[in-house]
């Protein structure tokens, strides 16, 4: 059976330890060689860059998220064997596990490490579909005669790469498609390298439960149930045309997953649809300059996300939630597309004074949508604000210097609001 060591790269017939550098870390596989769509997926990223700028939160739990009233962005592998979970509410997390580093997300840096990760990535194939900062589809059909091995070895060669150059640790899933590829990459976290291949795919999936299906939320789950659909081996039960007639187009979809066929591309260019950020608050506030604080904040999370992806988006949406839950959301279109910070603030702003005295809000969100690449943004000055053109070459001289010298190098005195 093949073998690869996952630390020294050693190629060899199938054993529990390396013969070459004695490593018990060892990926075997009959079709190791012959898969070539993956998905890499970074540990407990945001933890993972936190860990890794602050050595002294190395081996304590670690929590990125903040207020008890929000909820967990994501926890590192020690406060997962507490129990916590991400979206979590914090209150919850914080009993779970008292004595957690509670870490304020800061976006810009997971952007600087995603944008470094993906550089890693874009040397082995061009073929490459990001979900998130953290998460990427490779396709790396027809690469082997180029890197001189097959997929497999480049892929540990790339998260070995990771941890030594990045000093961040990744899974990877390879599998024939990218179902398969994004469920094995969840199956050894972290640091783990699994492996589905064609001939188990079926006998792989038949005891699993229905939610290991990408995108099966709990209103989903439940009809499944009340039809007596609980595991994969359920649906091998039913036939295509039953399916379909009970849960239109999901059926379909169901039951070609349910034998591990899913014939979507990984590709380069799926669209972004929108990119937003939201915070809950500890304690509801109408407090305007506590509120404009949290809107520039917000509007600087989009901006940076926007750029890491090299979008813009034409339309800004503001979202309010009240103390008694009502849900207020603005939208508005702009006349050119934008990235930038400043624009994104400055309309949501507008947005927010117009909505009224509806306050206090327990959570506040600031968006941006109908998304474009980067090049279609901010080509043209505003006529009615002729200082735009002014700010923005300033927020992208501020871009260059957080860049060289860290995230915290500038910030705008509305933020420590």
């Amino acid at each position: 059976m093949p073998a690869l060591c996952k630390d020294c790269l050693h190629q060899f017939d199938a054993g529990a330890r390396c013969p070459a550098c004695r490593s018990p870390r060892v990926v075997a596989h009959d079709e190791l060689w012959d898969l070539s769509i993956a998905h890499m997926d970074c540990d407990a990223f945001y933890a993972s860059v936190e860990k890794r700028d602050n050595p002294e939160l190395r081996d304590k739990p670690v929590i990125i998220g903040g207020g008890k009233r929000g909820v967990v962005s994501t926890a590192c592998y020690i406060a997962r064997i507490r129990g916590v979970r991400s979206a979590m509410p914090m209150f919850q997390a914080t009993k779970l596990c008292p004595d957690a580093v509670i870490v304020r997300p800061r976006m810009e840096a997971y952007a600087e490490a995603s944008r470094a990760v993906r550089a890693l990535m874009d040397e082995l194939s061009p073929q490459i579909e990001p979900l998130s900062l953290d998460e990427a589809f490779i396709d790396l059909t027809g690469t082997q005669r180029m890197h001189g091995a097959p997929p497999a070895v480049m892929l540990a060669r790339l998260v070995k790469r990771m941890k030594d150059e990045l000093g961040l640790t990744g899974s990877i899933g390879l599998s024939h498609n990218k179902f398969l590829a994004k469920v094995a990459s969840d199956l050894d976290k972290p640091r783990g390298f699994s492996v589905i291949g064609r001939a188990e795919t079926v006998d792989f999936l038949r005891p699993k439960p229905v939610r290991i299906f990408w995108g099966i939320g709990p209103a989903t789950q439940d009809a499944l149930e009340r039809a007596g659909i609980h595991t994969v081996a359920d649906l091998h039960r039913w036939d295509l045309d039953q399916l379909t007639e009970r849960f239109g187009h999901m059926g379909d979809r169901l039951w070609h997953l349910a034998r591990g066929q899913d014939r979507r591309r990984v590709s380069p260019n799926a669209p972004v649809k929108s990119i937003s950020k939201e915070t809950t608050f500890f304690e509801d506030t109408g407090d305007a300059d506590v509120l404009d604080g949290h809107i520039w904040r917000l509007a600087e999370q989009v901006s940076s996300r926007a750029k890491a992806k090299a979008k813009a988006g034409r339309v800004v949406t503001l979202k309010l939630k009240t103390a008694k839950f009502k849900t207020i959301t603005r939208r508005q279109t702009l006349h050119q597309p934008t990235q930038m910070a400043d624009t994104i603030y400055r309309r949501a702003r507008a947005m927010f004074d117009a909505a009224g005295d509806s306050g206090p809000y327990r959570l506040i969100g600031v968006g941006i949508s109908d998304i474009v690449p980067e090049t279609q943004a901010d080509l043209e000055g505003d006529l009615l604000d002729p200082n735009a053109s002014k700010r923005a070459d300033a927020e992208r001289a501020a871009d260059k210097i957080r860049e060289k010298f860290g995230s915290k190098a500038i910030i705008k005195g509305r933020a420590l609001r």
